[in-house]
């Protein structure tokens, strides 16, 4: 994600109808730092975090090299010539979701949606980083999963739950943690939530690696991959 976005996402969250309160230092300086007038152009898709074979053997370099420039790089290809010469074209990623997700605008959103997503999706998967939650985050896993394993078969047993393409989504709510899965580009942040993580379940994400096991595959991620500095950043923790 990058800080055009990690700018607007407090504020922009703030306009949906359901938004959820979760009250930490990180959501209110987020806040604060909200610029009144967003630039504008064309949206930029962030430059891959790492090296497309960094995530290996969990998700090979030709998995990376496809989903990230290929798919990821679509969304915004698409998002660019939807927007163009509409008020979109002035708002940030962010807001672009929200309000498309507002007014049901499922062309621009579909493409908005994923790409807001997938910034998510890599900045959460940089190498490097705590293999296990620490701190504040530990104590909530410990008080709503009951331990980190806890929380990988929690995450496992939804993803199976997502029919066909979608997301499942680590999210704060009310100061504890919960998973939602939700489909195709839809996520908790489009309607005022607060994703902490997000796992990709569409295929392009694991096919090549695990063909149909997607349980498999989201285990892995969340065994090796997931940064839980990161996750521990967004929840303020």
């Amino acid at each position: 994600m990058n800080r055009r976005d990690a700018l607007t996402l407090g504020a922009a969250a703030a306009l949906a109808a359901t938004a959820v309160r979760i009250g930490t230092p990180a959501l209110a300086q987020t806040a604060a730092a909200q610029t009144t007038t967003a630039p504008s152009g064309p949206f930029k898709q962030p430059p891959l975090p790492f090296k497309e074979d960094a995530l290996a053997p969990t998700i090979g370099a030709e998995t990376v090299g496809l989903h990230y420039g290929k798919h990821h790089k679509a969304y915004f290809d698409a998002l660019n010539k939807l927007a163009a010469g509409t008020p979109y074209e002035a708002m940030t990623l962010a807001e672009v979701v929200v309000k498309s997700a507002t007014a049901k605008d499922a062309a621009v959103f579909n493409q908005a949606g994923q790409a807001w997503n997938h910034n998510l999706y890599w900045e959460q998967l940089t190498p490097g980083g705590p293999k296990v939650p620490q701190g504040r985050l530990a104590d909530a896993v410990g008080e709503s999963f009951g331990d980190q394993a806890g929380l990988i078969k929690a995450t496992t047993d939804a993803a199976a739950k997502v029919f066909g393409s979608g997301w499942v989504w680590l999210v704060a709510d009310a100061g504890k943690l919960a998973l939602v899965g939700t489909s195709n580009a839809d996520s908790p942040f489009a309607h005022g939530g607060q994703p902490l993580f997000g796992i990709d379940v569409w295929e392009h994400a694991y096919y090549l690696d695990y063909q149909n096991r997607r349980a498999d595959h989201v285990k892995a991620v969340m065994e090796t991959l997931v940064n839980w500095s990161v996750v521990s950043d967004r929840l303020g923790a």
